[in-house]
């Protein structure tokens, strides 16, 4: 063989090896583009399972909420109603009282509801304060005037010009007194 057949012999096994060689990065190519193809098809089903298990979640606690809201709104109602419903035979017994205006009676029936209504509060959980010969307590009493009284002691409740009331740890109504000074 001369010269020139030799090279074009090598020249084409030159090109039929980068044929080849296209063909296999072809080959690879495609394959890595199959592979990252189905890479994408797995997160987006994952994508999708995530977002369906989220928005399930979502619903659940909207739903929870509503519920929850809805069942505080009755509670309070229910309370309000229950509280309410314990003045009731009070006020059957202020009307009853009205029949005995004048009489002796009068006076007794209005204290019987005065204690009915005292016992009422007490069922409710309200406790009453404020007495005569108390420390006073700015925190629960509101001292509206001031005496001078010597069997008394300095800050002490003199007189209560109105009593207060507390539920639990809440002032509902500060007491109204006199101190002496």
């Amino acid at each position: 063989m001369d010269e020139k057949e030799i090279n074009t012999a090598e020249t084409e096994k030159k090109i039929s090896a980068e044929k080849t060689e296209k063909k296999d990065s072809s080959a690879k190519l495609k394959n890595e583009v199959k592979k990252l193809g189905d890479e994408l098809e797995k997160s987006k089903a994952a994508y999708d399972e995530l977002n369906a298990k989220y928005m399930q979640m979502l619903a659940e606690y909207d739903n929870f909420r509503k519920r929850s809201q809805k069942e505080r709104e009755q509670t309070y109602a229910a309370a309000y109603a229950d509280a309410l419903g314990e003045f009731l035979p009070m006020t059957d017994n202020l009307q009853r009282s009205l029949q005995y205006v004048g009489t002796e009676n009068f006076a007794a029936g209005i204290q019987m509801i005065v204690n009915q209504f005292s016992e009422t509060l007490k069922k409710l959980g309200i406790e009453e304060f404020g007495q005569r010969g108390d420390a006073f307590d700015p925190n629960i009493h509101n001292a509206v005037m001031t005496t001078t009284d010597e069997t008394l002691g300095e800050s002490t409740v003199a007189e209560v010009l109105q009593k207060g009331y507390r539920k639990g740890d809440k002032i509902l109504r500060h007491a109204m007194v006199k101190v002496a000074n």
